[in-house]
């Protein structure tokens, strides 16, 4: 099953230079129990197709045309606020980068924890219990004390285990998780991610994760999307995504990864030129303008190419990009 199926999406804000497109005709899938990771340069649209899913873009924005098919039946594009909301938070769950932004600083852990369950239909003291056990899974120390004290008492690393905890409570089919181990330091980041590995084989919800980080992605992710300017420019399984790019694009951001440099260097690589003007396309590719491999075919309309396996790419010389990423890096 699929939980969550993303075809032809596209989504417009208006600004007063014209209308942006900021994404378009976006396209892939969120397998049932599977974690989908989302990478990409800021700018690239992941922001923008979280809250398309959720239901929560900015007034001037607005899906022009596609689906997002929620559990095989409900289509999320022009759902009712009231059915939305019923959604949100019950079936499907987002932590953010930012955990002081989505604990209440005056409401103790506990009272919000017991808040989320309220369409539980529990007694208070079950929801209380149902809470100490969710702070227990995410390894909060003496999770029953914790209910009662309020953000500011618990560290960094704690509230984001918190946020997670809350997120999770409901045990939704699908849990978006907005960068989560941004704001944390090294150790604290790989203990989150074996934290929602965890969470998630035990829950059996699906994980849609989105990340600028390629090594966090590389780590949690089952299947990896790249995107580019608003569109998915490749997308496939971790290991074919990593070991074997094949848009241009994914194996420059790939390249730039300061994990990968193998001596020690003043200047990190970068790749040359900026994202182009949304309100102004560039014609067919929109990696265009940054390819040291463009032609002048790539002007014309790009099509994905199936390379085997779900993995696909929209790039005319994808089929020819089989070098793997060791043979790149000897070569950089």
């Amino acid at each position: 099953m699929t939980v969550l199926t993303i075809r032809d999406l596209n989504v417009v804000f208006s600004t007063e230079a014209g209308p942006l497109h900021a994404l378009k005709d976006v396209n892939f899938e969120v397998p049932e129990r599977r974690i989908v990771g989302i990478v990409g340069e800021s700018g690239c649209g992941k922001s923008t197709l979280i809250n398309a899913i959720l239901g929560l873009l900015a007034d001037n924005g607005g899906v022009t045309g596609g689906s997002i098919t929620f559990e095989g039946q409900t289509d999320l594009v022009g759902l009712s606020p009231d059915k939305m909301r019923a959604l949100r938070g019950e079936r499907i769950s987002t932590v953010f980068q930012d955990p002081m932004g989505a604990l209440n600083p005056v409401l103790s852990i506990g009272r919000q924890m017991v808040n989320i369950q309220y369409r539980s239909g529990l007694s208070r003291a079950e929801k209380e219990a149902r809470a100490a056990e969710m702070l227990e899974l995410v390894r909060i120390p003496d999770a029953r004390a914790a209910l009662s004290r309020f953000p500011h008492q618990f560290s960094g690393g704690m509230k984001q285990r918190i946020a997670i905890a809350m997120a999770l409570m409901m045990e939704p089919a699908l849990l978006i998780a907005d960068e989560p181990t941004t704001a944390l330091d090294a150790t604290l980041e790989v203990a989150t991610i074996e934290l929602l590995k965890d969470l998630q084989e035990k829950i059996g919800c699906s994980v849609l994760f989105i990340s600028h980080h390629l090594g966090v992605i590389a780590e949690l992710c089952d299947e990896v999307v790249v995107m580019y300017a608003g569109e998915v420019v490749e997308r496939g399984d971790v290991r074919s995504i990593f070991n074997d790019p094949r848009h241009p694009y994914t194996r420059r951001l790939l390249e730039c990864d300061p994990a990968r440099q193998s001596s020690r260097t003043r200047n990190l690589p970068t790749i040359p030129g900026e994202i182009p003007d949304l309100r102004a396309r560039p014609r067919g590719c929109v990696f265009r303008p940054r390819c040291d491999l463009a032609v002048d075919t790539c002007a014309d309309p790009q099509a994905e190419r199936d390379l085997g396996g779900g993995h696909q790419a929209r790039c005319q010389k994808a089929q020819g990009l089989t070098n793997t990423m060791a043979e790149l890096g000897a070569a950089t």
